[in-house]
């Protein structure tokens, strides 16, 4: 028996694979539905199940055999920045080590660019994402390192996006070097009272391995702070070297620790201790994009930790946006399955964000969906470096 019809709503139809990541997060069950169909209407999911018990619709729009999946979640990204990097990657190549101490060529073109420039350029970095079936994104400030600069840069990400990360302590911007405790009391001073207002999240580079970044005590200054101001937190951790960061990061009950790429036993046993509160965002384009070991994800998964995956779409480390490359590097270099890496790129990354909104396709949630032009997720990683992923709209013009 079928349902009644849905006025006003499309029927998305002859989906050969519908990846839905609706059980629960420790099963990592794909919850896949095969020659699948569902109704969006006003946005939503309004019905979804075998296409042979589709109720019928205004309008139809059929897929032809593809797979539909949660539109991907990244969870860490840095788009509002100006200007290039290319030349320090080409360097990298080439054997130069990299310590965030680049990140100050993309602070000075982006404190010389207006508000205009800024935000056109935000705009087609988002829709570059979108084109390669993203619909969640969280962006951070952090290439401004002045009160004024980080909070227009969260103004301008806020346009975007409700996901919105202070990260005032990137790293010591080169004219406060010999002035870091100064530094600091501004990022937990002027600069979070003027940011706060347009941001969820806070964020701090937690590396004694850089002489650029944060140490452990000044980290803990800044997150602690920032909890105090009403944010939630996150971190970068142990990226280039062991270090505090993940151990600092499930203390203070962060959601995220990122990076995650050099951790001891105690690292992975805390982070098993937090599973359900903080996530391990693992970011396989740095490594790609650096020449870095990566992070051994199937380490983290065998022992129950929270896994995640985003792009960390940056000027410096890793100018991609592309989830579906991260996918096909968790798979290819970090020890994932294909499922794997695809829950942890939505399910996993919507966790991270402490959403359970998106990451996931059901009834009564939004119709954030990502179409591929291959007839299984599979293919995510099987063939890399192809554009077989989009953001799937359901919008009457594109159904008509």
């Amino acid at each position: 028996m079928t349902a009644a019809p849905a006025a006003g709503a499309t029927l998305v139809t002859g989906i050969g694979e519908l990846v839905t990541c609706v059980a629960e997060p420790r099963d990592r069950d794909l919850g896949i539905v095969r020659d699948a169909a569902l109704v969006v209407e006003d946005g939503r999911v309004a019905w979804l199940g075998p296409a042979a018990d589709a109720p019928a619709a205004d309008r139809r729009l059929d897929l032809e055999g593809r797979a539909v999946l949660p539109g991907f979640v990244d969870s860490h990204s840095h788009l509002v920045f100006d200007g290039d990097r290319a030349a320090e990657f080409a360097a990298r190549m080439t054997g130069e080590r990299y310590d965030g101490g680049g990140i100050g060529v993309s602070v000075a073109a982006t404190r010389a660019a207006d508000d205009d420039r800024l935000r056109e350029l935000v705009r087609r970095r988002v829709a570059e994402m979108r084109a390669q079936g993203t619909t969640t994104v969280e962006i951070k400030g952090g290439y401004g390192l002045t009160v004024a600069d980080e909070a227009r840069s969260l103004r301008i990400a806020r346009e975007l996006t409700p996901e919105t990360t202070f990260l005032g302590a990137h790293v010591v911007p080169p004219e406060a070097r010999g002035e870091r405790a100064a530094y600091v009391e501004l990022v937990t001073g002027p600069m979070l009272d003027a940011c706060a207002p347009h941001a969820r999240w806070a964020d701090v580079f937690c590396e004694p391995n850089s002489p650029h970044a944060f140490t452990e005590e000044e980290s803990r200054a800044v997150l602690v702070a920032a909890r105090d101001a009403g944010l939630g937190l996150r971190v970068h951790g142990n990226q280039l070297g062991p270090g505090p960061g993940v151990q600092l990061a499930v203390e203070l009950g962060a959601a995220s620790v990122d990076h995650c790429t050099f951790l001891d036993d105690a690292d992975v046993d805390a982070l098993v201790d937090a599973a359900g509160t903080t996530v391990a965002t693992l970011l396989p384009g740095v490594e790609f994009s650096t020449r870095s070991p990566y992070p051994d994800a199937r380490r983290l998964l065998d022992a129950g930790v929270s896994v995640a995956l985003a792009t960390d779409c940056n000027p410096g480390t890793c100018y991609s946006s592309s989830m579906p490359f991260v996918i096909a590097l968790a798979v290819r270099e970090m020890g994932m399955t294909p499922g794997e890496a695809v829950w942890a790129a939505t399910r996993g990354s919507a966790a991270s964000l402490r959403r359970d909104d998106v990451g996931r396709i059901a009834v009564g949630g939004p119709a954030d969906l990502a179409v591929l032009d291959a007839p299984s997720h599979l293919h995510l990683a099987y063939r890399a470096g192809v554009p077989i992923a989009r953001t799937l709209v359901t919008t009457p013009s594109a159904a008509e």
